[in-house]
């Protein structure tokens, strides 16, 4: 029978934790060390890095692009999942958050598969393009700030080729995003973003609802 999406009690969440999902010990190790950093509401979700490393994995994927880093986990999960012939290019701004994922990274046996890129994300992006590198990427992850999701999105939509993936962290936005009283710069954004992949026939969509939301668009 068809139903709508669950709604996740913490047991059953735990649930999921256990037997829905594989982690190693260098991601559990970054994931916990995040956690209790002031910022570690931003981390993804366990069962969300589980699905882009299988989703990675039936792209076959060799090449991705991660706007927004963090603290690394979403990266390190890219790269194992990809295994020593793939490569990251990571784009972020912040030398405190990354030099904790360059740690992981290094401790993982994985730095030398990620290409962290330090200065704004659209300028990082526009150098890709530049280079001739669009239609090259397998794969592309975005999780940045959020007033600049729709510039990130196009930018993906050049340098991913066809038949690649973009993916789109928090789109649901802690359920902000049908809260017609939030009319914040941020939510306004990601409402903007969902309305024009919903109908951008550029692209194949699904909007999972996994960690603070999850959009899959596919090139077509």
């Amino acid at each position: 029978m068809s139903r709508d999406s669950i709604n996740l009690s913490s047991p059953l969440q735990a649930y999921i934790r256990s037997f829905g999902m594989r982690e190693d010990a260098d991601l559990a190790a970054l994931r916990e060390e995040t956690a209790n950093h002031p910022w570690g509401v931003m981390q993804i979700s366990p069962e969300e890095g589980q699905l882009m490393a299988l989703l990675v994995r039936l792209l076959g994927a060799r090449k991705t692009l991660e706007v927004g880093v963090f603290t690394g986990y979403s990266a390190m999960v890219v790269a194992k999942a990809m295994g020593p012939e793939g490569k990251v290019i990571a784009l972020d701004i912040s030398e405190e958050f990354t030099g904790i994922a360059r740690r992981h990274w290094a401790k993982g046996g994985i730095a030398d598969r990620i290409d962290l890129r330090l200065r704004p994300a659209t300028e990082s992006l526009d150098a890709l393009v530049a280079a001739g590198e669009s239609n090259t990427f397998d794969f592309a992850f975005i999780d940045a700030d959020k007033q600049n999701y729709d510039a990130y999105y196009e930018y993906a939509l050049k340098l991913v080729r066809r038949g690649g993936l973009i993916s789109i962290d928090n789109v649901l936005w802690d359920g902000k995003v049908i809260d017609s009283s939030d009319q914040s710069a941020d939510t306004v954004a990601i409402r903007a973003i969902n309305r024009k992949i919903h109908v951008d026939s550029r692209v194949e969509v699904s909007m999972v609802p996994i960690g603070d939301g999850l959009t899959l668009a596919l090139k077509l």
